[in-house]
């Protein structure tokens, strides 16, 4: 085989895998922000500005839980409200 086609069915190889692995992944399990009244001034605000807020509601996290300043990385605004 010449070296185009054997490119082109690597490539092919590769993407599938891609593929595959992307239809396997777990779903997305982190809660979202609530849309209730003690979140809802969050939403107009932007992600860094709205992150200085949490924690003085969100004292207590688990010793595996990420960084407390990047809460809305995780815990995003929900789409529909």
């Amino acid at each position: 085989m010449n070296k185009q086609k054997m490119f082109n069915i690597g490539f092919l190889l590769v993407s599938l895998i891609i593929i595959i692995v992307l239809l396997l992944a777990p779903k997305e399990t982190t809660p979202r922000l609530p849309h209730n009244k003690e979140h809802i001034k969050f939403y107009s605000m932007k992600k860094k500005y709205a992150e200085k807020y949490c924690s003085e509601c969100h004292k207590k996290l688990s010793k595996k839980h990420p960084p407390k300043f990047r809460c809305l990385l995780c815990h995003k605004k929900e789409n529909n409200k």
